[in-house]
């Protein structure tokens, strides 16, 4: 992983399962367009499905838009908002 955003393995693992276009040996940076990496409409939907249960969280619907999938890093900070409680 590259970038200022940081994220788990666990996140990172789940990712890279669909992102088709991706070398396992290459590091993922936060800016990275996961469209570029073969992710599509349908991937998004299972993916969020995992995360969603890997994290135990449901994503809001405010972050369920073009912006939140753009890349890791958008991706990462949504999901991150979502498991972290509000002060």
């Amino acid at each position: 992983m590259t970038g200022d955003v940081m994220w788990d393995a666990p996140f990172e693992t789940i990712l890279r399962r669909y992102l088709p276009f991706f070398s396992p040996d290459e590091g993922l940076a936060a800016e990275t367009s996961l469209t570029d990496l073969g992710l599509d409409s349908l991937g998004k939907v299972e993916l969020l499905g995992e995360l969603e249960s890997a994290y135990d969280v449901r994503f809001r619907d405010e972050a369920l838009n073009a912006e939140t999938f753009e890349n890791p890093g958008s991706l990462w900070t949504a999901l991150d908002a979502m498991r972290t409680p509000a002060v």
